[in-house]
């Protein structure tokens, strides 16, 4: 039924392959699990310059299954799927994948050797079902499995090209690095090359206003907005016959938005807000304390989250509650008397207390109300103060974050934290970039 419909291979576009992320578990669609190796996969493809175009979750069902593949062979390039490759009678995605492109299955010895040895590495004996998982599609491209059993494959028939992934994230992204990656490579003409750059202190909306005449205008290099949990980034992509050239065509692009957007970019090809924040404190030989109060220990939290962090960080205090603020920071009590806990002047002595406290060069702290809805004392929610101590003085910058959940405020209120540290770093305006 699906070949007699001529409109499905209109949505084929030209400039590139077209991939379809095809999910495979009926845990998907109930809700039970999240669907983490399509987001993950998403972003790997995208960054080598694959486009996808459509994400498909089926449940294990075997008519369904091969109503989605067949879909998908008409109007994609390239077809993953992740999941429904382990031993049991539900993991039916070879099965249903080799039928609906007429490929045998075949025992493959080597891959029956391999699952064995890692069962008797573990000490124990290989269930015979888990030989199901070594019957693979003839003259497949075998993906090996570093991280469990379930091989992967790769093969193309008619055209389209198949990739075959485990669901397990961890399995599923180191397969498709270490292995999935080598294959698409060869499909690409020429060199996709991306470089990103992330923004902190400019809203969505603002970025597209000032950029959208230059996207829309852009073929190679193109210019594509990702709106991040707490900042934005811009993904800068050129296709070119070498990868020289490639860098040649983005390091213009890179220039021109260093122009219009100045200090809002904190890095190009950087991971983090509090790794760029690390690496300025680590180069210049100095110390970093954090006082938190509303945040609860996030600002520790994500600076320790990095491998490196104890060459600079000195530790934390959460000071959720006056007493501590008073006792362990040493915070006047006329101060929070006059001005409460969530003032510029208390989130000032708290960062000045860190800094003594923990004998560091620098110190962050942040005072709030992360919600729902306002304090006792008539303070929004979304309301932080964000203080950073120095030799020189303490700057408090203020920050009015809205009511949109505890999580988004913490976390916003820590980024604020890490953006004040690394201006301070370079020399930069301590000011809120937003306001």
């Amino acid at each position: 039924m699906w070949n007699d419909d001529p409109k499905i291979d209109e949505g084929r576009e030209n400039g590139g392959l077209d991939v379809e992320i095809l999910s495979v578990g009926t845990e998907l669609l109930l809700g039970g699990t999240a669907n983490i190796d399509a987001m993950l996969l998403s972003r790997r493809l995208s960054e080598l310059g694959l486009n996808v175009r459509y994400h498909t979750v089926v449940g294990d069902n075997p008519v369904r299954l091969k109503r989605a593949v067949e879909l998908a062979r008409l109007r994609s390039d390239i077809l993953i799927t992740t999941g429904g490759l382990g031993p049991t009678c539900d993991d039916l995605t070879k099965q249903t994948v080799a039928a609906a492109f007429n490929k045998k299955l075949v025992l493959q010895q080597s891959v029956v050797d391999s699952i064995r040895e890692r069962f008797r590495q573990m000490g124990r004996e290989m269930p015979e079902n888990n030989l199901q998982q070594a019957m693979l599609p003839e003259n497949c491209t075998i993906l090996p499995n570093e991280c469990g059993t379930a091989p992967g494959c790769a093969f193309e028939s008619g055209g389209v090209h198949v990739i075959m992934l485990p669901g397990p994230p961890r399995e599923c992204t180191a397969m498709f690095d270490g292995s999935a990656v080598k294959y698409l490579s060869l499909l690409q003409q020429g060199v996709i090359l991306s470089s990103t750059v992330r923004i902190f202190g400019i809203t969505e909306s603002r970025l597209d206003e000032i950029l959208r005449e230059d996207m829309d205008s852009m073929e190679n290099p193109t210019m594509a907005p990702y709106i991040k949990e707490n900042d934005c980034e811009l993904r800068v992509t050129a296709k070119a016959e070498t990868r020289e050239r490639a860098e040649e065509m983005i390091g213009p692009v890179i220039e021109k938005l260093r122009l219009q957007l100045g200090d809002l970019i904190y890095g190009v090809d950087v991971s983090s807000l509090e790794q760029v924040a690390l690496d300025g404190l680590r180069e210049r030989g100095l110390t970093l304390g954090t006082a938190e109060s509303c945040t609860g220990g996030l600002i520790a939290k994500r600076m320790t989250d990095l491998p490196g962090s104890s060459d600079v960080f000195r530790g934390g205090v959460v000071s959720y509650c006056n007493e501590i603020k008073e006792s362990v920071l040493n915070v006047p009590e006329d101060v929070l008397a006059e001005y409460g806990a969530v003032s510029l002047q208390t989130a000032r002595e708290m960062a000045e207390g860190a800094r003594r406290v923990l004998h560091c060069d620098l110190a962050v702290s942040a005072t709030g109300v992360a919600g729902p809805g306002p304090d006792r004392e008539g303070n929004e929610a979304g309301l932080v103060y964000i203080g950073l101590a120095a030799e020189e003085g303490c700057f408090v910058r203020r920050v009015s974050l809205g009511d949109t959940g505890r999580e988004r405020v913490r976390n916003l209120a820590a980024s604020h934290a890490f953006d004040m540290v690394r201006r301070w770093l370079n020399g930069l305006p301590l000011e809120d970039p937003s306001r």
